[in-house]
């Protein structure tokens, strides 16, 4: 069984080690995509320990909250993002277990959760008006439907459906390796290739463990808040990445522009506008991982149930604001380090270009212009923004 780091200290130390094992085989990870499962980097996430550090101390776990879990998701998705992201739904179960479920649901899936087996999640659908329009239907406790962006389903121990249940719908957790279950590797995107969030398609899978998750939406919460914290996160990390690599190839490779040479600067790291373009998007970087820790910040003020409409709003916003300027300067970052390195700096040998693409397209996971529509709705007009699970 997995040690589970018991302090936020401990928590940060694990996964900076975590890290730094991910991070040389990054870039061959994002070239295989689809076509090669990344089991040895998922085998360290789930044997470190840290699938568990958000679990309540009443079931067993040390019971760490947002600003851990956020410089966790940051350190690892600063190395490869795409792995970062695989748990996101996990910490989103494990935090939904552990308000709604009941005590043997708990008893049951934290006692897997402690011991490294991950949650993945099924989710999405396509073709529906909205999230919840949902086709994925539990019948007789029976599980019929397929879903889609099933990130962490390929490779998890248990996953997570969403289904409609007598009008209702309901969240049911199936073991991944159940008759009738079958996640597909049909996961060919520009960016966040490693995460390998395929089609699942469920057909008349025995359903023993669920609950009501309408009812989550019904009253003021900060899953939603939690889950984009995650989210947030990741983009900080990505544009942290991709700074730290402009910054070690600078050091290492970049050559001034022929201008910079010829008014007698030698390296590219005394070429002044190297300089002045390095010095803005380093401090937009730090800037976004201010703002992420902040919206941690508020999270552990509002606690994980919060007190009512007011304080919801409060983490849903911080966290907005966190998620859209972190999105933001992470798709800067990937896009800036090529004018700091310069030509020889996009060889595909460098899969640099991994930055921007995995930023881009994790950007898009939700749309960023509505949380600063909420931002400025709630400061404008006192309206309290929705209250949904992308907020």
């Amino acid at each position: 069984m997995p040690t589970t780091p018991q302090t936020h200290d401990e928590a940060l130390t694990t996964a900076a080690r975590l890290a730094e094992a991910l991070e040389p085989g990054a870039a061959e990870r994002d070239r295989n995509g689809a076509d090669v499962v990344p089991t040895q980097a998922l085998d360290l996430l789930d044997s470190s320990g840290l699938l568990a550090i958000t679990v309540p101390a009443g079931d067993g776990g040390p019971g760490l909250g947002p600003r851990t879990l956020a410089e966790v998701a940051r350190l690892i998705a600063a190395a490869d993002p795409a792995i970062a992201q695989v748990p996101q739904a996990h910490y989103l179960l494990v935090d939904l277990l552990a308000v709604h479920g009941t005590p043997d649901l708990r008893k049951r899936l934290f006692a897997e959760v402690l011991a490294g087996r991950r949650i993945g999640n099924a989710l999405a659908e396509r073709g529906g008006k909205h999230a919840q329009d949902l086709r994925t239907c539990l019948d007789a406790g029976r599980l019929t439907g397929v879903k889609y962006y099933t990130t962490g389903a390929l490779t998890s121990a248990w996953i997570a459906v969403s289904a409609v249940a007598d009008g209702r719908v309901v969240l049911a957790f199936v073991p991944r390796d159940a008759d009738g279950v079958a996640v597909d590797t049909d996961w060919d995107v520009m960016g966040q290739r490693a995460t390998i969030s395929g089609t699942a398609t469920f057909t008349d899978v025995p359903v023993e463990l669920s609950f009501d998750y309408t009812g989550v939406y019904e009253v003021p919460q900060q899953f939603g808040a939690r889950a984009q914290l995650v989210h947030a996160a990741i983009e900080v990390g990505i544009a942290g990445g991709a700074l730290a690599a402009a910054r070690d190839y600078l050091r290492a490779k970049a050559r001034p522009s022929t201008e910079a040479v010829r008014t007698g600067f030698g390296s590219a790291v005394e070429d002044p506008h190297v300089m002045y373009r390095y010095g803005r998007l380093a401090t937009r970087v730090r800037a976004a991982e201010a703002l992420l820790d902040a919206a941690a910040r508020t999270l552990e003020e509002v606690g994980l149930v919060p007190a009512g409409a007011e304080a919801a709003a409060r983490g849903s916003l911080a966290v907005a604001a966190a998620k859209a300027f972190g999105s933001e300067v992470a798709v800067e970052a990937g896009s800036e380090l090529f004018a700091l390195c310069g030509t020889s700096s996009t060889a595909a040998k460098y899969d640099l270009d991994r930055f921007w693409r995995n930023a881009r397209t994790h950007s898009v996971h939700d749309p960023v212009d509505w949380k600063y529509h909420h931002l400025a709705n709630y400061d404008l007009s006192d309206m309290l923004p929705p209250n949904h699970g992308q907020l």
